[in-house]
């Protein structure tokens, strides 16, 4: 997921996409613009590669739940704020995102 302003509109969404489809060879199709409305959440930032998130997940799951007394209610996302074509593997930022109850 990207996070996107309240001010995007779906014609804005529609001409970055067939702009990235035509740069990238990705279909527009590739990408959705919804709101994303999860209710409660326990988020946690994981700082480094992609393939690395398991530990900072685990530790969300494993430890920060049990201890504020809440479990799963549906599975997690990830929300990326860096660009991985301007930033270093080990300095990329992604907020890991559980829904809870």
């Amino acid at each position: 997921m990207i996070p996107a302003p309240d001010f995007v509109t779906d014609t804005m969404f529609e001409a970055a996409a067939t702009k990235m489809g035509d740069k990238l060879g990705t279909p527009p199709n590739a990408m959705r613009f919804e709101p994303y409305d999860e209710g409660r959440a326990l988020q946690i930032l994981h700082i480094g590669r992609y393939d690395d998130e398991g530990p900072t997940l685990k530790h969300l799951h494993d430890e920060v739940m049990p201890s504020r007394g809440v479990t799963f209610n549906g599975p997690h996302h990830e929300i990326y704020l860096s660009d991985p074509r301007k930033t270093e593997p080990a300095k990329l930022k992604t907020l890991l995102r559980q829904p809870i109850r």
